[in-house]
């Protein structure tokens, strides 16, 4: 068995792209630099080993389940280099890992709550920075990208697939959660361009799970991209 597409983005997705070892959060995905692209540096690890030997394996476990999500954590190379020293593994459990990690994509889960604010300023004063990094991402890491388009063959795309993952989409579900739960404050016109968002927003994830084709994706409204200026000015 190997690890599985769908569970790759799963892992990266609800992690946010960090470090889930405690106090680390580490971004996973590092910039362009020089004549280098953007790479990912994160480390899918296995919370029973992988391999007989290794620390915390179960050799009753099918080998489905080693793979599956519920067996992964995402980690910087540090870490999963220290939770896999043979001396370590009295200190990292199975329980103490599945608790990290069930830790970590809590606290992610957290940062992105809604708010209710008083007015559609507040609310577009917290929108406007989300929309202007996701931006910022795809100027730097899409298909688009100068570094892309140099060098196709780079690992460019491994590092756009894990940004989507890492910030797009959290981003994303955090404007679409703040415009839903903010939507009086709007006016009947400005609450149908909210909409067409929150359209986008649930296309473009589902097809970064390979759930739709990109067919099936609303183009970003520009008209919210607007909207969201005006009212942060």
């Amino acid at each position: 068995m190997s690890i599985s597409e769908k569970t790759i983005k799963l892992l990266w997705a609800n992690a946010a792209g960090r470090c889930a070892f405690p106090d680390c959060a580490a971004l996973l995905c590092l910039p362009e630099s020089g004549t280098a692209a953007p790479y990912t540096i994160g480390e899918m690890a296995h919370i029973r080993g992988e391999k007989k030997g290794a620390n915390r394996h179960d050799s009753a476990q099918a080998s489905k389940e080693r793979d599956g999500y519920a067996n992964l954590i995402l980690l910087c190379p540090t870490h999963h280099t220290l939770i896999d020293k043979p001396e370590n593994e009295a200190a990292f459990t199975v329980n103490s890992l599945l608790n990290m990690k069930l830790q970590h994509n809590a606290d992610v889960e957290n940062r992105f709550k809604s708010k209710i604010f008083a007015n559609k300023q507040e609310v577009a004063n917290t929108i406007h920075p989300l929309l202007a990094q996701n931006k910022a991402v795809f100027k730097n890491y899409g298909p688009r990208s100068e570094i892309a388009r140099k060098n196709p063959e780079s690992d460019a795309h491994a590092a756009w697939l894990s940004m989507r993952l890492s910030t797009i989409v959290p981003n994303n579900r955090r404007i679409a959660e703040l415009t839903s739960k903010n939507a009086n404050l709007f006016s009947a016109d400005e609450q149908n361009t909210l909409a067409e968002f929150e359209v986008h927003a649930s296309g473009y994830e589902k097809w970064v799970n390979n759930e739709t084709s990109y067919e099936g994706v609303v183009r970003f409204p520009a008209s919210f991209e607007t909207l969201i200026q005006e009212l942060a000015k």
